[in-house]
């Protein structure tokens, strides 16, 4: 079939990619000049397969109101007069139970360890450069309480295959070295040894490449205004060059795939979430982390990138609910490098650090949104939150597998966009 892919972020170019493979005909639109550089250009680079626990657990809300009155809090919320803030946020505060957080946390798990599968598949098959490493994940956690809550979480991911273990603050010390600074502060950390790096915005370049290759085609600078319609079905897209016709549309646009559908009677679940991050060149006479370190107090993640020529420092954190504007201010960039160059002072230039902020389109559950939309020939591959470089390789099979009307890998139930319901066949070929 003729696909038409919306959005060349990393959830729309794992998808191309996945369709390819299966034979379709593929060419992906993108509003901006070049693949990733949405949400994608410079996330937190960590491919925390096992750390897919949703944002909406138990105790957030708690916390969410210490948050309101704190300018340097790790999430906070600019109320606006927007009725789907509203609506995300009193759905989030609904996902907040001790039932949904762990039922979520397991079908994330699902997804993530098929993501792993689907990326190693990936590099066996292209020859992709991306700074990717599998140096493992170590979360370090200055509240006793909540490191002992982080291994209620670990033994419950334990059934569930996640090969995880809870160290005290010496053995954190022994495994990376560049924590000394912080020993007095440390009540303990969670180490993952199977989790990797990678830099999503080159993962995208280099799927770019690979797809061309294959015979993909892309628009980039391409403004997509409406759905094609034809008796029903989407038969292609609306641009301001005009129409361009498929058999089939995937719709994987991040925070703007609302807008899109709106007009059509569907609402998707998706809010778009704010984040921040700085990247930093790293020199051979600096002490960077050897490994991905989340710091749970501030909620900050710091990923080692490293490639034949350079090593980087990616820093992210924080979460602003603030509308559709990626600015980046100078007070919240302040704070997170404030407080990354505390946690590790010898890490990298602090002075050269590179800043951004991106749109991460998140729905409240944490769940993304893998499937059907209601319109026939118009599939859905969207609302990946801050786990997109996470799971995207994973929801990009499933989609092509769905369109194919092949067998599933795992239960996609839960990522429906009607949550729980069936997949329901896929559409009959177009005549």
């Amino acid at each position: 079939m003729r696909i038409l892919v919306i959005g060349a972020g990393v959830a729309g170019m794992t998808a191309a990619y996945s369709l390819v493979q299966s034979g379709h005909q593929v060419t992906v639109l993108d509003r901006e000049p070049q693949p990733g550089n949405g949400a994608s250009f410079a996330n937190g680079a960590q491919l925390s397969y096992s750390y897919v626990a949703p944002l909406a657990a138990p105790g957030v809300a708690t916390k969410a109101l210490g948050w309101l009155l704190d300018p340097e809090a790790p999430l906070r919320v600019q109320a606006r007069l927007e009725p789907a803030q509203w609506r995300w946020l009193l759905e989030f505060l609904r996902c907040c139970t001790a039932e949904r957080f762990a039922a979520t946390t397991v079908e994330l798990l699902a997804l993530g360890a098929y993501s792993r599968r689907m990326v190693h598949r990936l590099m066996q098959r292209e020859a992709l450069e991306f700074a990717w490493a599998m140096n493992g994940k170590l979360v370090v956690y200055r509240d006793p309480a909540e490191l002992a809550a982080a291994a209620r979480v670990v033994r419950l991911q334990a059934e569930h295959g996640a090969e995880q273990e809870v160290l005290d603050v010496g053995q954190c010390l022994t495994l990376e070295p560049a924590l000394e600074g912080m020993r007095g502060v440390l009540a303990g950390g969670i180490h993952t040894p199977s989790e990797e790096v990678g830099d999503a915005h080159r993962f995208c370049r280099e799927l770019q490449r690979v797809l061309l290759a294959q015979g993909a085609g892309f628009r980039f600078g391409c403004q997509v205004q409406g759905l094609l319609l034809r008796g029903g079905q989407a038969r292609g897209v609306v641009t301001a060059e005009g129409p361009l016709e498929a058999d089939a549309v995937v719709l994987a646009g991040g925070a703007a795939a609302v807008h899109l559908l709106r007009p059509h009677g569907i609402r998707l679940p998706i809010y778009p979430l704010r984040g921040y991050s700085l990247t930093l060149p790293v020199e051979p006479w600096h002490s960077p982390p050897r490994i991905s370190i989340t710091d749970s107090h501030h909620k900050l993640v710091f990923a080692p990138l490293r490639d034949r020529a350079s090593q980087q420092l990616r820093v992210a954190g924080m979460v602003d609910l603030a509308g559709e504007e990626a600015a980046q201010p100078a007070r919240r960039l302040a704070t997170l490098a404030r407080q990354a160059a505390a946690a590790f002072p010898a890490a990298a230039d602090w002075s050269r650090a590179t800043s951004w902020a991106g749109l991460r389109p998140a729905t409240p559950d944490g769940k993304p949104i893998v499937g059907l939309s209601g319109i026939p020939g118009l599939w859905l591959n969207v609302g990946h939150g801050a786990l997109g470089f996470t799971l995207a390789p994973a929801t990009g099979q499933l989609l092509a597998d769905m369109i194919d009307n092949q067998e599933l890998a795992l239960d996609a139930a839960p990522f429906a966009l009607r949550r729980g319901t069936a997949i329901a066949p896929a559409m009959a070929t177009p005549a």
